[in-house]
C-alpha cells in the first residue's frame, strides 16, 4: 500500500510528489499525459525563466526530480475511486493491459482542467508561443500587436474585451456562431472591436508549422484574417473531478473541488486536491504551491495517525498548523 497517491502528473500533482517523496513518503503518480502543461510550448511568468519555458520541460524536470526521491508512476487513466476503511482504490485503465488496482492511505486530486479547443490545422504548434489562454498570464504579449480572438458567443466576446487592457487592434472570430448577449455585443462596438460571425477552416503560421508563429487564419468561406497574436476562448472547458464525485467530495456548481484554504484538504478526510480542480486562478505558481501545501498536510495527516497507532494521542488536523516550527 502507498502512503499517497497522487492522480494527475503536472504542475501540483509533480511538486508535491516531490515533497512527499522529501518526506520518504511511499508515493505513486498515475498521470494520463494529456493536460494543459503537456501543450503549452512556453510560460511566460514563471519566476527564474525570463525567456519562457515549456510545459513538457517543467514536466520532464519534475518527474525526474521526483523519481530521484523514490517516487514512482504509473501511466494511464484513473477512471474509478473507492474509499474503505484503509484507505482507498484507485483503478487505472490502459490501453496496453488490464485494469490495475493500487492501494493508498491518502489521495491527492491533481487531475486539472482540459480547455475546449477546436481541432484547427496549426493551432496546437502556437499554443503558448504565439497563441494563448489566459489573458492573466500572456496579455502582455499582445501589446502593439494585431490580435485575434478565436473563440464562441459570449466567452469570446468577454476575452476580447479584456485584452483591451494591452492591445488596441482586435478582432474576435466567433468560430462557432453562437449568439453575444447585447449588452457585451455593445462593448464590444464600442472598444471598436470587429466581430466575425464565420468558421476558422484552418491556422495560418509562417515559416514550418513547428515554429509556431502565428499569422492569421483562414475562414471556411474564404476570407483570410491576418494577425500576429490571437486567443483563444470557447467556453465549457473540463473540470476534471469524477473521481471527486465517486467519492462524495464536495464540489461547486462548477464542478470545482471545495478545499480547505489552509491543508487543501477536501471535504473527505485522506483526499486533497491541488491546482486547477479546485477554486482557482489558473495560474501555473499557483497550482505548484498548492502541491506543495497539500503534500505538507498530507505528511502531517498520515504522521498524527501513526502517532495514534504506537498509542499516542492523535492530533486534531486543525491544530496542526506551523507544526514544527519553533
Amino acid at each position: 500500500m502507498y502512503d499517497c497517491i497522487i492522480v494527475g502528473g503536472g504542475i501540483a500533482g509533480l511538486q508535491a510528489s516531490i515533497q512527499l517523496g522529501r518526506y520518504r513518503r511511499k508515493t505513486l503518480v498515475i498521470d494520463r499525459g494529456d493536460g494543459r502543461s503537456t501543450l503549452c510550448r512556453n510560460y511566460h511568468n514563471v519566476l527564474g525563466y525570463p525567456e519562457g519555458v515549456s510545459g513538457e520541460t517543467l514536466r520532464a524536470l519534475g518527474r525526474r526530480q521526483a523519481q530521484g526521491y523514490g517516487v514512482e508512476f504509473a501511466e494511464g487513466d484513473a477512471t474509478k475511486a473507492e474509499k474503505y476503511e484503509a484507505g482507498f482504490l484507485i483503478t487505472c485503465e490502459t490501453e496496453q493491459s488490464l485494469p490495475t488496482a493500487y492501494e493508498g492511505k491518502t489521495l491527492l486530486i491533481a487531475t486539472g482542467v482540459m480547455d475546449r479547443l477546436p481541432d484547427l490545422p496549426g493551432l496546437r504548434g502556437c499554443l503558448g508561443l504565439t497563441v494563448f489562454i489566459c489573458p492573466d498570464c500572456d496579455g502582455y504579449e499582445t501589446r502593439d500587436k494585431r490580435t485575434l480572438v478565436l473563440g464562441s458567443g459570449n466567452a469570446g466576446a468577454k476575452m476580447a474585451l479584456a485584452l483591451t487592457y494591452f492591445c488596441n487592434e482586435l478582432i474576435f472570430v466567433n468560430h462557432e456562431r453562437k449568439p453575444v448577449d447585447a449588452s457585451l455585443a455593445e462593448k464590444l462596438r464600442n472598444a471598436g472591436i470587429r466581430t466575425v460571425d464565420a468558421a476558422i477552416e484552418r491556422v495560418l503560421t509562417e515559416g514550418e508549422e513547428t515554429l509556431g508563429r502565428f499569422r492569421g487564419v483562414a475562414l471556411a468561406a474564404g476570407e483570410t484574417l491576418e494577425a500576429e497574436r490571437a486567443f483563444v476562448a470557447f467556453g465549457g472547458n473540463e473540470v476534471r473531478t469524477d473521481l471527486a464525485k465517486q467519492l462524495h467530495v464536495e464540489r461547486m456548481e462548477t464542478k470545482h473541488i471545495v478545499t480547505d484554504p489552509r491543508t487543501k484538504m477536501t471535504s473527505v478526510p485522506g483526499v486533497w486536491a491541488a491546482g486547477d480542480v479546485g477554486v482557482h486562478s489558473e495560474q501555473l505558481v499557483i497550482a505548484m504551491g498548492e502541491g506543495l501545501q497539500s503534500a505538507i498536510w498530507m505528511h502531517k495527516w498520515l504522521l498524527s495517525r501513526e502517532k495514534a497507532s504506537e498509542g499516542a494521542p492523535p492530533t486534531p488536523a486543525h491544530s496542526l498548523v506551523g507544526a514544527g516550527k519553533p
